[in-house]
């Protein structure tokens, strides 16, 4: 017998620095701050929910069309600071993906906020026919601000991967 889940209501992410964090999302990704909360050391219901001692943080969560980012910036217990160049073979999550629908100009934009790629897009994967259609897919993982792995995709009438 299955979990019923109705599905991702959103991801989490625990960041060093939450304006950085709303200028990745925010400011560039075009996501909508749709809450924010900070708590402080000492409250025993959050600390038995996240599973750390005399935890404090400041979050946000923003609002990328079909899913939410929650941010966490935690101010204690702080964690040691993580490996930007961290391998994506790694267990554990290892990046979020970000349908876009023109993987250069997204590409371009980040570059230029100074965000770094393991590779620019392929567009060559993707084909236009005749009559302006495209189909096939691009795609290209990149590094936010602090390190975290993302990767933005462009689809089009693909079997393999749908788009929304």
């Amino acid at each position: 017998m299955s979990i019923p889940i109705r599905g991702v209501h959103h991801v989490g992410m625990s960041v060093p620095d939450i304006a950085i964090a709303r200028r990745f999302y925010i400011d560039l990704l075009g996501a909508e701050e749709i809450s924010a909360a900070d708590w402080e050391a000492g409250n025993p219901w959050i600390d038995a929910i996240v599973g750390l001692k005399d935890s404090a943080a400041k979050t946000f969560i923003a609002r990328l069309k079909n899913v939410q980012i929650e941010c966490f910036e935690y101010t204690s217990p702080r964690s040691p600071d993580m490996d930007p160049a961290r391998p994506v073979n790694r267990f554990g999550y290892t990046h979020v993906g970000f349908e876009v629908d023109d993987i250069q100009a997204t590409y371009d934009r980040m570059i230029e906020a100074g965000l770094t790629f393991h590779t620019p897009p392929d567009l060559s994967t993707i084909v236009t026919d005749g009559d302006g259609r495209k189909s096939g897919f691009a795609a290209t993982y990149g590094r936010d601000f602090f390190g975290n792995v993302f990767e933005i995709l462009e689809i089009h009438d693909n079997d393999m991967i749908k788009p929304n």
